[in-house]
């Protein structure tokens, strides 16, 4: 069973939800029994974000935005205004992931980004795709090259179902990692492309509970980067199996 106060929920999932109605999205988020959420476009929702959070009793230690290829001055700032500790880059161009070399200019980004957000409080870190997995090099996956090459400093918040999409043995994967890995994309689906086939985490056939099992230390962040259905019952659902019965903390 997941703790509630080691649960949290990638606003993404609800984008359409959030352009309807923003503090409504929410409430809504708040009253299913989620206590903390991750954001994303943090720059552009600063405002909204610094009143609505604390209104709802909600906190985001953890938000995507483009360091890689953005000014990270307002990321940063944003994110020390709203409290957020870690900002995670969520996506960078695949064609960047063939070669050791490019591999090793990422791991060196996200580096120099990490000791200029360790003055402001900020931990840097990186979430994957499917390509960062479905790339080998030398034998290893991608991601595991980044990850050789990445300062202490900087985490990973591992997407597991796109890890496990890339053809990557995910609970092995978390456990190499260690404690590197201090939070975790939580969805579920048919282990293909095809975002519409994603549905509340335990209704699909990602082994989940192993996934949990292998990263005890990591924040559990729920995300659907889409639905066929109303998304808030996907929401709920994926609520209802963590916190249930037989999901382990």
């Amino acid at each position: 069973m997941v703790a509630k106060d080691h649960l949290s929920l990638q606003l993404y999932t609800v984008r359409g939800k959030l352009e309807e109605d923003f503090d409504g999205t929410l409430a809504r988020i708040a009253e299913i029994g989620y206590t903390k959420v991750e954001p994303f476009g943090v720059t552009a929702f600063a405002d909204r974000l610094a009143e609505a959070l604390p209104k709802h009793g909600l906190s985001a230690p953890t938000t995507h935005a483009g360091l890689l290829r953005e000014d990270s001055a307002p990321i940063f700032a944003a994110a020390q205004r709203l409290g957020i500790t870690t900002v995670i880059d969520p996506h960078t161009d695949p064609a960047r992931w063939q070669a050791a070399d490019d591999v090793k200019a990422i791991a060196q980004g996200l580096n120099e980004a990490a000791k200029v957000a360790a003055d402001l409080g900020i931990t840097v870190g990186y979430h994957n795709h499917q390509f960062e997995l479905e790339s080998t090099i030398g034998g290893a996956h991608a991601l595991e090259i980044l990850a050789d090459n990445l300062s202490d400093e900087v985490i990973l918040e591992v997407d597991t179902y796109w890890a496990a999409v890339g053809g990557a043995d995910v609970p092995a994967l978390l456990k190499k990692f260690g404690e590197r890995v201090t939070a975790i994309h939580v969805k579920d689906g048919d282990g293909t492309l095809n975002n519409k086939a994603q549905v509340a985490v335990g209704d699909g056939t990602i082994a989940v509970r192993d996934i949990l099992a292998a990263a005890p230390q990591a924040l559990r962040v729920v995300e659907l980067d889409d639905f066929t259905g109303e998304i808030f019952d996907a929401v709920e659902g994926s609520y209802a199996f963590l916190t249930g019965e037989g999901a382990p903390a």
